[in-house]
C-alpha cells in the first residue's frame, strides 16, 4: 500500500484541513453567549431565551422550518443587537476567530449595513467597525496559533431600494488598508424580488470593475439564475442550488444538461452551496439528496458553505463531515472543494495563488500523509 487517500478522514483531520468560505452571513453566526450580553446592554428584552445553551437551540429549532421566509426571522434578534460599533466589532472580531479555529484559512462573510443603522450610526461607520473587527480577530487567531484572513461583502436587501448606495459603499471601501470589502451581495427573499430590479447597482460595479455575487436558485428556481447570470453579470452564485432543475438524470445514469445548466457548468460559474441550510429552506430534503453531490460528479465548481452557523448549528467541518458521511469523500474530495472556493474568491488572483499553493495544497499533502507515520508507529 502506496497511499491511504481514499480512506475516510478522521474529526481531527476534518477539523484541521485548511477551509476556505465563500458564503456565510455575519449577522447569522454569532455565538448566543454575546447575543445575550449585547442585549443586556442595550435593554433589548425580546430574546426567547435568556441561557446561552437554550438561546442556541431556540435559533436552531426555528430555522427548521423549511420555509426561507420564516427562516429569515431569526435575524431579527441578531441585528437588533448589531446596532453599536462596539457591538459589531465585537461581533466581527468573534466570527474571525470562530472561523480560524475551525480551519478556516479564508473567508468572505457579508452582512447588509442598511440593517444596522437604528441607534445612528452611519453607513461608513458600519463597514469601518465590522472591518476593525475582521482585522482584531485575524489578530486574536494569529496570537492563538491560526490563521485566517477576512474579506466582506456587502449585501443590500433586495426588498428595499438601496442597492446602488450599497455598491458605491462596497467600491469606496475596496481598497481599506490592512484588508476590507472585497465585494457586493443582494440577499433576502428570492420570490416576488427579482435581481433585475437592482440593475442599476450591478451595472455601476460592472464599470467599476469590482466583483459581486447573487443570492440566486435557493428558494426560486431557474429563472432566478438565469437573472442573475445574463441579466445581472453576477460573477458567482449565492447558492444556486436550483441549477439542478435544468440536469436531467435517465434510469440508466446518463445525465443531460440543460442550456443553462450547461452555460454554468462551461463557464465554471462558482456555486455557493450551503448544505445544511438547504434542508432548512426546503431546499434539498436531506444531505444525502442534496444536490451537490451529483454537482460535484459533473465537475460544476462547487464550493461548500455554511450560510448561518447560528441557525443551522453548524460550522465549515461540520458541513464537511455531513459531506463525508453521505458521500464517502475523502481528503482529495475536500481539498477539490477548497481549491474551488479559492480559485472564485474575490481577492486578487496572485494572492489567490499563493494561498493555494502556499497554504491549502501543502495543509493537505500533510494531512495525506499522517497515516505514513502512524503506520511506522504500529510496526516498529
Amino acid at each position: 500500500m502506496t497511499s491511504q487517500t481514499y480512506r475516510p478522514p478522521s474529526t481531527d483531520q476534518i477539523r484541521r484541513a485548511p477551509k476556505a468560505l465563500l458564503h456565510d452571513h455575519l449577522d447569522g453566526g454569532l455565538r448566543p453567549g454575546t447575543i445575550i450580553d449585547l442585549a443586556q446592554e442595550i435593554g433589548y428584552e425580546s430574546l426567547p431565551e435568556h441561557e446561552s445553551d437554550k438561546l442556541g437551540l431556540w435559533f436552531r429549532e426555528a430555522a427548521d422550518s423549511g420555509s426561507l421566509e420564516r427562516y429569515l426571522e431569526t435575524f431579527a434578534h441578531t441585528c437588533a443587537v448589531m446596532q453599536t460599533r462596539d457591538a459589531l466589532f465585537r461581533v466581527a472580531a468573534e466570527c474571525a476567530e470562530d472561523l480560524a479555529q475551525d480551519g478556516v484559512v479564508y473567508a468572505e462573510v457579508r452582512y447588509a449595513p442598511e440593517q444596522h443603522l437604528e441607534r445612528g450610526l452611519t453607513l461608513e461607520e458600519v463597514v469601518e467597525a465590522v472591518n476593525d473587527g475582521f482585522r482584531e480577530g485575524e489578530r486574536r487567531a494569529q496570537a492563538d496559533g491560526h490563521r485566517i484572513r477576512v474579506g466582506a461583502l456587502l449585501t443590500a436587501m433586495r426588498h428595499a431600494a438601496r442597492a446602488l448606495e450599497i455598491a458605491e459603499l462596497a467600491n469606496r471601501y475596496r481598497d481599506s488598508e490592512g484588508g476590507g470589502v472585497v465585494g457586493f451581495d443582494i440577499a433576502g427573499a428570492e420570490a416576488g424580488f427579482p435581481p433585475t430590479r437592482h440593475l442599476d447597482a450591478f451595472e455601476y460595479l460592472k464599470r467599476e470593475n469590482n466583483h459581486f455575487t447573487i443570492h440566486a436558485g435557493e428558494a426560486f428556481g431557474l429563472p432566478s439564475i438565469w437573472q442573475a447570470l445574463q441579466w445581472c453579470g453576477a460573477d458567482r452564485l449565492g447558492h444556486g442550488v436550483r441549477i439542478i432543475d435544468d440536469i436531467e438524470v435517465a434510469e440508466d445514469g446518463s445525465v443531460k444538461l440543460g442550456r443553462l445548466a450547461a452555460y454554468v457548468r462551461d463557464k465554471r460559474v462558482p456555486l455557493e452551496l450551503c448544505p445544511s441550510s438547504n434542508l432548512q429552506t426546503g431546499a434539498a430534503a436531506s444531505i444525502a439528496e442534496h444536490p451537490l453531490g451529483l454537482l460535484r460528479k459533473l465537475h460544476f465548481r462547487a464550493t461548500v458553505n455554511t450560510d448561518n452557523r447560528l441557525m443551522s448549528g453548524t460550522s465549515m467541518s461540520r458541513e464537511f463531515e455531513l459531506l463525508i458521511d453521505a458521500f464517502d469523500y475523502t481528503l482529495d474530495d475536500m481539498q477539490w472543494f477548497t481549491v474551488n472556493a479559492m480559485k472564485s474568491a474575490f481577492i486578487p488572483f496572485d494572492e489567490r495563488l499563493a494561498m493555494i499553493n502556499e497554504v491549502i495544497k501543502p495543509g493537505y499533502a500533510e494531512l495525506k500523509s499522517e497515516w505514513l507515520f502512524r503506520q511506522t508507529a504500529v510496526t516498529s
